[in-house]
């Protein structure tokens, strides 16, 4: 196994350690750049600690993945490079993220139909990143790979699962980190434990059945860091407007339209937010130049309007995947109100909170947890048939609120119920 050359402090971990390859990735301009990119755009605005980078996470990542690796190294599923590989996919994984993170994302698949795990691919085949991974003998391609779940059999199945699985390395670092940043306890995760407890059945990582405790508050932790952080409304009101001033600007700074590495890794938060404060002129201009103002001096937007969108709804279909749909239906209320629509956003979850509710009924898409019927021979069975607790979680939480100014509220409040009728009463995802 590779040689650790150092190691950097960690809150959670206490060390990282790194290798040479990982050393010189890590000191690349393309990693160092996460540090300028909050890993909660607007958390911080309500739980005043939540300021930390991604730059942190991808370490943590790196971490966990190389727990994991370790485990799979020592029962002979996959080799010394494996290992080594494993790690620098996760040390990579977020490099595409824009400013602000997800909420940038939004703005560019809007534009671009494309993802942070796209711009990741890119950069990782047009930057010195390319030739630090080369050099260390390793296939930039097959990094990629694992980067954007294109890995069909064998052992790169088994990676590309420890980094984007049902129970990935890269949720067990965000959820302890984010509860450890933000100061909100629910996201405590037993990571130990849950590594410790993945085996190996067929091509598949599956949770032992014995670990059953850890891995039901690994679900619950994600539930309630998505009600209490993710999508606490007024997190979401400062990650809208930003996102809002994004769109607005776009065309003006070109946000979107980079051509060459450099000028994408030239975005992050503070000159996203200094481009657009710059920006002089009426129009769409004016309104980004204020929804940036108000988030810099943390004025802002009210949720007035909260309802649950089941699969039943009639505008379910539409609304989570439509980002024209719901500018649409916002342009609507702003006409039946007299308000500006530019005042009226509507925000639906980006990232599901409980991604696991089998699509199409293919029973590949459920979690498997292994029962062992005789020595290291197990039994693959769904958590939703063992586990109660899972079970009450299945499906997704999808959430639709209606943002606006302080002295809209009534009216928007008003034209939002007239769309989406009537909330239920005794239902509310944050207070």
């Amino acid at each position: 196994m590779p040689e650790f050359v150092g190691e950097i402090r960690d809150p959670l971990y206490k060390y990282v350690n790194f290798t040479e390859p990982e050393k010189l990735l890590i000191d690349s301009p393309p990693v160092q750049r996460l540090r300028r990119i909050k890993q909660l755009a607007g958390a911080h605005l309500t739980y005043a600690s939540g300021e930390h980078s991604r730059f942190p996470h991808v370490l943590g990542v790196m971490h966990l993945a190389g727990k994991l690796g370790k485990k799979l190294l020592d029962g002979n599923r996959i080799g010394k490079d494996d290992w080594q590989k494993l790690r620098i996919a996760a040390l990579l994984h977020d490099v595409g993220h824009g400013p602000f993170s997800h909420t940038y994302e939004e703005v560019l698949y809007k534009y671009r139909k494309a993802t942070h795990e796209d711009v990741s691919r890119w950069l990782i085949l047009n930057t010195e990143l390319k030739d630090i991974v080369s050099r260390s003998g390793f296939s930039p391609d097959e990094i990629c790979e694992l980067l954007v779940g294109s890995a069909a059999s064998g052992k790169s199945k088994l990676l590309n699962q420890a980094i984007s699985g049902h129970f990935d390395v890269d949720m067990m670092d965000y959820l302890v980190r984010d509860s450890h940043h933000t100061g909100v306890e629910y996201g405590y995760v037993d990571v130990e434990r849950l590594i410790d407890s993945i085996v190996v059945v067929g091509e598949t990582l599956a949770m032992n059945v014995n670990a059953m405790v850890a891995l039901e508050s690994f679900f619950i932790a994600r539930y309630m860091m998505f009600k209490a952080v993710y999508f606490h409304r007024t997190v979401r009101a400062a990650e809208i407007m930003v996102c809002k001033a994004m769109d607005l600007a776009n065309e003006a700074l070109g946000l979107t339209d980079f051509k060459e590495p450099e000028e994408f890794l030239r975005l992050d938060d503070q000159s996203v937010v200094s481009g657009i404060m710059s920006l002089e002129g009426g129009g769409k201009l004016k309104y980004a130049k204020e929804m940036v103002g108000m988030y810099n001096e943390r004025r802002l937007l009210k949720a007035v309007f909260e309802t649950f969108l089941h699969h039943e709804h009639k505008l379910y279909p539409t609304l989570l995947g439509r980002f024209d749909i719901r500018e649409r239906l916002a342009e609507e209320m702003a006409e039946m109100a007299g308000v500006d629509p530019e005042y009226v956003i509507i925000d639906v979850p980006t990232v599901p909170s409980l991604p696991y509710r089998p699509l199409h009924g293919k029973s590949e898409t459920e979690i498997q947890v292994a029962v062992e019927r005789s020595p290291n021979s197990y039994e693959m069975r769904s958590i939703f048939d063992l586990s109660p607790v899972v079970s009450s979680l299945k499906g997704f939480l999808d959430v639709a609120r209606v943002y606006t100014v302080a002295e809209h509220r009534n009216k928007i409040q008003a034209a939002a119920r007239s769309v989406f009728g009537e909330p239920p009463a005794a239902h509310r995802v944050s207070y």
